[in-house]
């Protein structure tokens, strides 16, 4: 698994999964794990990671990590989003959630990335082609640790969305680091896996992420779903062993 993800390109594993999902889903079909985005239920969920593998971290069937299991559980439980007439944007779209949101008929919704083949829109972050107080919901996970100018992209994302308007954010963030870490120095992918986590990772943040995004304008809150997860949800589920979901409102 590895291997795949640091040879092949992020986009073209997009397309190989769409073809063998089915597949994949059917062999490993079971009742261990659960996926509570769709109830699917597998004997093991597999490993998964650019530089050290975590175990039971990929849904075989959904392709979903520990960070979407957990974030699709703080939406259903202690949002009211999924079922609100919104217009969302969706940067860097996971298929996870692209295939259920696509179909969502009360959303007017909107996919962005300057690669990846789900996204309708090509753009760089950092110049949005979308008037302000556009959006009421923008999801941007896992994309700002990419993105050498974050405090642009924060700032991209604070215009498009409308006054009271939520985004959330989710980045690899190490609790335990009080400030955040870059170096532009470091361009080299092996040494970029090796310090950052990911060869196209270009920080690792830590406790001042929050500030960061409250520089901007955000009024940012850290939630500590799992600390109200039953430890039997926590791993059936296959949740992250601790991560909290920054929610950002506008």
């Amino acid at each position: 698994m590895k291997w795949l993800l640091n040879f092949f390109p992020r986009p073209w594993l997009i397309q190989l999964s769409l073809f063998f999902r089915p597949f994949i889903k059917f062999y490993f079909k079971g009742n261990t794990f659960e996926d509570p985005i769709d109830g699917s239920k597998y004997r093991t969920f597999l490993p998964y990671g650019y530089e050290n593998l975590r175990d039971n971290a990929l849904c075989p069937g959904t392709l979903s990590l520990e960070r979407h299991r957990l974030l699709w559980l703080y939406l259903q439980r202690k949002t009211n989003f999924l079922s609100q007439p919104l217009k969302v944007l969706h940067v860097a779209p996971e298929q996870v959630f692209y295939h259920i949101f696509k179909q969502y008929k009360h959303w007017d919704y909107v996919t962005t990335d300057l690669y990846s083949p789900l996204a309708e829109v090509k753009a760089d972050l950092c110049a949005l082609p979308f008037a302000d107080h556009s959006f009421d919901f923008i999801l941007c996970n896992h994309v700002l640790e990419h993105i050498p100018n974050d405090s642009l992209a924060m700032s991209e994302l604070f215009r498009v969305l409308k006054k009271g308007g939520t985004l959330i954010a989710q980045v690899p963030l190490e609790e335990e680091r009080p400030a955040t870490f870059e170096d532009d120095s470091i361009t080299d992918p092996k040494e970029r896996s090796r310090i950052f986590g990911q060869y196209d990772h270009v920080r690792v943040y830590g406790q001042d992420y929050y500030d960061r995004l409250g520089k901007i304008g955000f009024n940012v809150t850290a939630v500590d779903l799992l600390a109200q997860l039953s430890p039997e949800e926590q791993e059936r589920y296959a949740l992250p062993k601790s991560e909290k979901i920054p929610v950002a409102v506008k």
